[in-house]
């Protein structure tokens, strides 16, 4: 006899006998959602993902930066902010995929998500406050420790909650929503850490603070789910399997999956060292170099933003997915390519605006994708976080790479022509993986 999904009282003898003849595998709480969000779901989602970035990438792209020329001698700069950064980038790989399990398994009568949407984003904000505070290295690590722990314990209930919500013919528009908000977040919150950068306690606090109500807002306007029962106890092995989704049984996944990774590494190959690239290819001074970065990196997130929706509501329509993230992510290798004939500055913004299309459209379509291949509705949020590997895994990896490509045949680490074919091979394959996906077309 199957064990109830329901509770003790199953709400229709039917449902429980309907239950009862699915293999285990099928079994589930919930069903896909089919009723389209509203606006007010839309505007609140937005919001929060958008302020969230800007609280949490403020401190990620430059405040930790700050925080520790504030505290240590400029010799021991490097090898301090690397410490932080591999503590915070531990902490992160490990809470996503954890809480996403958490949250999938929360019974609380507020709901799966909303507990961890509000309070991970107070540990985050708490932790913020360690940070600004710190007089040294040791408070600092753990600062940026507990707030990745806190962070991730939002963001993987927050990204569930588009699975748990959104149905198919509305999932590329609003995951077009998120990753516009994700980027201008990143924009926003580099702005707001230089702008801040003298008064650090507002740097890390103050958006923060700002963060904590825009996911208390979404909270409140989430139609979260209840769970109807207490899930069955979990064992060991099934704890160690949290971090895996078996690609045999769930082919499409793991192609998803692959297909993120790779255009996640190339993308940070190049990024890691555009600054670099911009003195030694380009022949920048150091302060041009910076500006032309900067400007570059304004020109792919316009364009991006522009492209984005577009490229959702056009997926939406034609209930269409793998063309266009496997198109984006083939325009992304040309552009990676076209790198290595740049020339001027004004190539360089050139190529910033194709690659700003190509992840635009990328950003637009690929988390409907994936939330289309999900192996199971209950464990959405788990799989997510499992997902989210596929975003942190290159970017530990890419740095190590590029050092190595840049450094082949080349006394002075600037074999870019290498590093950027390498890259853009990454992006062919990573589009090619998308083929052979079926579950969505």
């Amino acid at each position: 006899m199957a064990t109830n999904p329901y509770g003790t009282t199953p709400p229709t003898p039917a449902a429980a006998v309907a239950y009862d003849v699915l293999e285990p595998r099928e079994r589930h709480w919930f069903s896909e959602p089919t009723r389209k969000v509203g606006p007010r779901f839309t505007i609140a989602l937005f919001v929060a993902q958008l302020v969230f970035f800007v609280a949490l990438l403020g401190p990620a792209i430059v405040g930790i930066a700050v925080k520790v020329d504030s505290i240590v001698p400029e010799a021991q700069r490097t090898s301090a902010v690397a410490l932080v950064a591999g503590f915070g980038a531990a902490a992160a790989f490990i809470a996503n995929v954890l809480f996403g399990r958490f949250s999938d398994r929360t019974t609380s009568r507020w709901g799966r998500r909303r507990p961890w949407l509000v309070g991970g984003t107070v540990v985050m904000t708490l932790a913020f406050v360690i940070m600004a505070l710190g007089t040294n290295v040791a408070m600092v690590t753990l600062g940026w420790f507990l707030a990745q722990i806190g962070a991730n314990a939002t963001l993987a209930p927050f990204v569930a909650t588009l699975a748990d919500q959104v149905p198919k013919v509305q999932r590329g528009k609003i995951a077009a929503a998120l990753g516009m908000a994700q980027n201008i977040g990143i924009y926003g919150g580099t702005l707001v850490a230089q702008f801040f950068q003298d008064d650090l306690l507002v740097m890390f606090v103050g958006p923060a603070i700002l963060a904590v109500v825009a996911m208390a807002v979404y909270a409140w306007v989430l139609p979260d789910q209840v769970l109807p029962g207490k899930p069955e106890r979990m064992a060991l092995r099934e704890w160690v399997t949290t971090f895996w989704v078996d690609p045999r049984r769930h082919p499409d996944f793991a192609l998803a999956w692959w297909s993120r990774f790779l255009i996640v590494l190339a993308t940070f190959m190049f990024t890691t060292f555009r600054l670099f690239y911009m003195q030694d290819r380009i022949g920048l001074e150091s302060g041009e170099a910076v500006a032309a970065v900067s400007t570059g990196v304004l020109i792919y997130t316009v364009v991006l933003v522009a492209v984005s929706p577009v490229a959702g509501w056009i997926s939406d329509r034609t209930g269409r997915r793998k063309v266009f993230v496997a198109g984006s992510t083939l325009i992304f290798a040309i552009g990676t390519l076209m790198l290595t004939q740049a020339g001027t500055v004004g190539q360089f913004y050139a190529v910033e605006a194709i690659l700003g299309l190509a992840y635009g459209i990328y950003v637009g379509v690929d988390l409907a994708l994936v939330v289309d291949v999900l192996p199971n509705p209950d464990d959405s949020g788990k799989d997510l976080g499992v997902f989210n590997m596929a975003n942190a895994i290159p970017q530990t990896l890419a740095p190590a790479l590029g050092g190595v490509l840049l450094a082949v045949n080349s006394a002075v680490n600037q074999n870019y022509d290498l590093l950027l074919w390498v890259a853009g091979i990454a992006s062919v394959i990573g589009a090619l993986v998308i083929i052979p996906i079926k579950k969505v077309r």
